[in-house]
């Protein structure tokens, strides 16, 4: 039962007067509050604080957690198709912005020219290697036959050496013979004058004077006989010395066949190197040949210039092959940006064409800034300097398979997202 002494809540509010009946003078008494109330709202406000704490803290968190820029774009290397031959084009065999695999035949160009070309340097290699072929078996040929020379002309000139001293030996028997003949000789003359004397003085028979002067004749003859002889064997002399100077002609001649033997090799080896040089004269020709088909040097999509009928020249650029499947991002960071970023990093690359985002990483940062590498790099040394944030290309690679549909093309704009942690 309740307590008549305590006042309930509700009857007092229906003792206080109505706001319309209260004087103008007398101010509203103030409206309580429940206890209850104001500790709900300390805890709102509390729970209200904690979130927004909570929240810049994930924010703060989150925003930090990565670098992103809006100066990026697609990147790939151009790959110019030239030809490396002059020539008239004769089929053209791809089209506009047709994609093309790796060693597809882009460009003929008219090979009847390179053909005979070809042919000829593979008979002027045929000449050069029968013409080596044939000083190849004449060295060996060349160096007995000198060798053999040489010895026979050493042994003709000791022959001749042996005729000499042989005929020498004759002349002087020759000689002697002569001076015994001529010895004889004035024996016997003398003899017949004694005989002479006698015959006329009759001391002595006429038959030895007749023997006396046949002995003296014989003598005579045997002088004259003697002296004959002399002069062969003298004759005999010269003749050996002609035939000792002709064997050391001879010899002189056969030593120089080394020096022929190596004239010979020389000429063979001149012949090997001349075959070396016709077989690359052959070679070239059979590359000269094989150029005149142009093919693409890696897979991707063509941009061409050329058209059937133009003459083209060496050097000169025909096509350009585009490697859709090797495109990387370059991204201009701001160099406040790289504090933290690394090589390796985890990027995401959003494509504004698509809105196509692209899962990649951070393959390298250029090693100066944009700037630098341009035709006319700033000069801070001027005296106008006014310091501006420069930016830094990073390369971001995509990660295998991101792009298999080729919709990246070289020169589209993307942001990248690159998280530092």
């Amino acid at each position: 039962m309740p307590d008549p002494n305590t006042a309930h809540p509700t009857l007092e509010a229906d003792k206080q007067p109505p706001a319309g009946n209260l004087g103008p003078t007398e101010p509203a008494p103030p409206r309580r509050v429940p206890p209850r109330a104001k500790s709900r709202k300390r805890m709102l406000f509390v729970i209200g604080g904690v979130v927004v704490l909570l929240v810049g803290i994930f924010l703060w968190r989150y925003l930090s957690s990565y670098e992103s820029t809006d100066d990026a774009q697609v990147d790939v290397h151009l790959y110019p198709v030239s030809s490396r031959i002059s020539g008239y084009v004769i089929k053209v065999n791809v089209g506009d912005n047709e994609y093309v695999e790796k060693g597809t035949v882009l460009v003929e160009i008219d090979p009847r020219d390179y053909e005979v070309a070809a042919a000829q340097a593979r008979a002027n290699l045929a000449n050069a290697e029968a013409t080596a072929q044939s000083l190849n078996i004449t060295v060996p040929i060349t160096s007995v036959s000198t060798e053999s020379q040489l010895s026979y002309a050493a042994s003709d000139v000791e022959n001749a050496k042996a005729g000499i001293a042989a005929a020498e030996k004759q002349l002087a028997a020759a000689h002697a013979q002569v001076e015994e003949a001529e010895a004889t000789d004035v024996k016997t003359q003398d003899d017949l004058k004694r005989y002479k004397l006698l015959v006329d003085k009759h001391e002595v028979a006429e038959q030895v004077y007749d023997q006396a002067l046949a002995a003296a004749k014989a003598s005579t003859a045997n002088v004259a006989a003697a002296h004959a002889n002399e002069a062969a064997a003298q004759q005999a002399v010269q003749q050996a010395q002609s035939r000792f100077a002709g064997s050391q002609a001879n010899q002189r001649s056969a030593e120089t066949g080394p020096q022929q033997v190596s004239s010979t090799r020389a000429r063979a080896r001149a012949a090997i190197a001349d075959v070396e040089q016709k077989r690359a004269l052959l070679q070239q020709a059979e590359l000269n040949l094989q150029y005149t088909k142009i093919i693409a040097p890696i897979s991707g999509e063509v941009n061409k210039t050329v058209v059937v009928g133009l003459n083209v020249q060496p050097g000169q650029q025909l096509l350009t092959v585009v490697p859709l499947d090797e495109v990387w991002i370059t991204a201009n960071f701001k160099e406040t940006q790289l504090r933290h970023m690394r090589v390796g990093q985890k990027a995401e690359v959003h494509v504004d064409s698509s809105g196509r985002s692209y899962n990649g990483h951070v393959d390298s940062i250029a090693g100066a800034t944009g700037p630098l590498f341009s035709l006319l790099p700033p000069e801070n040394a001027t005296g106008n300097y006014v310091k501006i944030v420069q930016r830094i290309p990073v390369k971001i690679l995509l990660e295998p398979g991101e792009n298999r549909d080729r919709q990246l093309r070289p020169g589209m704009n993307v942001e990248p997202h690159v998280y530092l942690k």
